[in-house]
């Protein structure tokens, strides 16, 4: 059976997180945090890689949903014997990870299988299995996993089986816990009191959203998938669970998005807002801060969910990839990258903080301003830009305006909310950054602003001029721009980043649309008076979710299919905010572009 990314669901305690295929297989998990090691890694390989599959042992119908507000999985299977339910579940972390599974009847008498392959490293280190008491106990190096269930279990190539079966209004309960080898195992989880725990906790944090305007459906599951990508300890959010699912199948352009970005520090502050969990909204501040905190001259553009500064990139070369998309690579080369919209982004997060009312901190206006001074000498350097090319360093548009955004928001901290800074030098500086970019990035013969100083090439990040405040949305150069990165860079209705055949980053050739670059022409459409037009591309956008409500990176229009990492934040950040944006600019939203 071919794969697709979007066959998967995501479950999350809030440390790490699971993916489970809609054939009831959980094909990726990494115990105990976001980026550990994966202990099922078949979704880059095959089942010997890992795996924990429960189905029916004849072929049935599979339909799937998470229970009102959660990211409690339900997945019903019709077969000619009968029908069951798979309830699948990681509560919020207790004293370890946990995967709860329990299987019911719902009518006639059902057969079923479970079958547990669990191999540590991603997919390369085959424990040792002890039976002990009422568990099973797979050990390897530092760690150790215990399945319980009272199905009866054999072992069966080098995997943990039980066949079973269900009638209506039985019950077949599985857990599975993660623990350090070296640790006592741990206490038995009751999987019905661990179930009802799990889905009270996502029903309360759902209900807590504050919006109410159109679209809240798919703004409440995309908040779930955001708070299911947080790893509550420090309030980190990863970009995604999952590494090298590719661009493009069969590509290169294959990354581990375990990390945190700060990229995605104003969009992710402003989402957490606009919808009322403040809560959240200070822990990624705080994170934030923390981040980057110790050593201001080398703020990285991405840190570890603890704030980790080394991510080293290597290859895990025993594995195939998914749809034979390699290299497989763990941790991220990018992290040592030179990359200058970092400095806007984070000026702008303790900006829109302090405007929201998350809360003054003199530390943290102590290190933005070192920052800007830092920032006054290097916005003139070429850098990597926001897409992290692998190649020659250029004078990129998108940089320098968040350079411009640096100095923009230093300077309204200080007029609107007191802080010291030297003001007239950094107005000064912000004007000849303002004039450098409409000199520079401005093409006549393509009547637009271009990628870089000097290209020919057209970007979708420079549909964030205006959302960012740089020029006005009705000046003319804006509409222009818009006009120009539309129809050069559509893709079927969707958007393309750049065009990946002009050999920009250094990479092959071949990606699908880049869906925050979509929902970011939502919010240029919107801000450019055609309402109309950006609801039914947001609507649009809405449909390439899964059937579970699940975004990816990327999306390929002509095989209607989901690419790279998955579930993507970044994605799921941009539906909220052009919800938000799509009420505002229909009269009833929270009241700014927030992009």
């Amino acid at each position: 059976m071919r794969r697709q990314i979007q066959d998967y669901a995501l479950l999350s305690d809030l440390q790490t997180a699971a993916l489970v295929h809609r054939q009831g297989s959980i094909d990726w998990c990494c115990f105990p945090r976001f980026d550990s090691d994966a202990c099922f890694a078949a979704l880059l390989g095959h089942r010997e890689h890992g795996r924990w599959l429960i189905a029916p042992e004849a072929p049935g119908q599979a339909t799937r949903r998470y229970h009102d507000g959660s990211l409690v999985l339900e997945t019903e299977w019709d077969t000619p014997q009968g029908r069951i339910r798979v309830i699948d579940a990681m509560p919020p972390r207790g004293d370890v990870p946990a995967i709860v599974r329990i299987v019911e009847g719902l009518s006639g008498r059902v057969r079923i299988r479970s079958e547990l392959v669990t191999r540590f490293g991603y997919g390369r280190i085959v424990p040792s299995l002890r039976r002990l008491e009422n568990a099973y106990v797979a050990t390897a190096g530092p760690d150790a996993i215990e399945f319980r269930t009272p199905a009866p279990t054999i072992g069966e190539n080098i995997a943990t089986v039980s066949t079973f079966e269900v009638g209506a209004g039985e019950r077949m309960p599985f857990t599975l816990a993660w623990f350090p080898s070296h640790a006592p195992r741990p206490a038995a989880i009751d999987p019905d009191g661990a179930l009802r725990r799990t889905t009270a906790f996502w029903q309360d944090w759902s209900s807590r959203c504050s919006y109410h305007g159109p679209y809240r459906d798919a703004v409440v599951q995309s908040l779930i998938v955001l708070k299911g990508l947080t790893y509550r300890p420090t309030g980190g959010i990863v970009a995604a669970p999952t590494t090298s699912l590719p661009e493009w199948p069969g590509g290169e352009r294959n990354w581990d998005y375990r990390y945190c970005w700060l990229r995605d520090a104003t969009l992710a502050l402003l989402v957490l807002i606009n919808a009322g969990y403040l809560e959240e909204a200070s822990q990624w501040r705080d994170w934030l801060l923390r981040a980057v905190a110790g050593d201001p001259d080398n703020v990285q553009i991405m840190y570890g969910v603890a704030g980790e500064r080394r991510l080293p990139e290597w290859v895990v070369q025993w594995l195939p990839g998914f749809a034979d998309s390699r290299p497989v690579r763990v941790g991220n080369a990018a992290a040592e990258q030179d990359q200058l919209d970092v400095y806007g982004e984070v000026t702008d997060a303790m900006y829109q903080a302090r405007a929201h009312g998350v809360g003054a901190s003199l530390p943290a206006w102590e290190f933005g301003r070192y920052m800007l001074g830092l920032l006054e000498h290097r916005w003139r350097e070429p850098d990597e830009g926001i897409w992290e090319v692998r190649c020659k360093r250029l004078h990129f548009t998108h940089s320098k305006v968040m350079a411009w955004v640096a100095f923009d928001r230093g300077i309204r901290l200080c007029e609107e909310f007191g802080r010291e800074g030297p003001l007239d030098q950094w107005r000064a500086i912000r004007d000849k950054i303002h004039a450098q970019v409409c000199r520079e990035a401005w093409s006549d013969r393509l009547g637009s602003f271009t990628q870089s100083y000097g290209s020919s090439q057209l970007d979708a990040s420079l549909l964030l001029l205006p959302q960012v405040g740089f020029l006005p949305p009705d000046d003319p150069r804006v509409h222009a721009t818009l006009e120009a990165v539309q129809r050069q860079l559509s893709y079927e209705g969707f958007l393309l980043r750049y065009r990946t055949d002009e050999a920009i980053d250094g990479l092959p050739v071949g990606e699908g649309a880049f869906l925050p670059c979509s929902f970011w022409l939502v919010d240029a459409l919107a801000l450019d008076g055609r309402h109309d037009e950006a609801a039914q591309l947001f609507e649009r956008l809405l449909g390439v979710r899964n059937d579970v409500g699940l975004l990816a990176e990327e999306y390929d229009p002509r095989e209607r299919r989901l690419l790279g990492n998955f579930p993507q934040a970044f994605s799921h950040m941009a539906l909220v905010n052009s919800a938000f944006n799509l009420a505002r600019t229909a009269g009833s939203g929270p009241g700014r572009c927030s992009c």
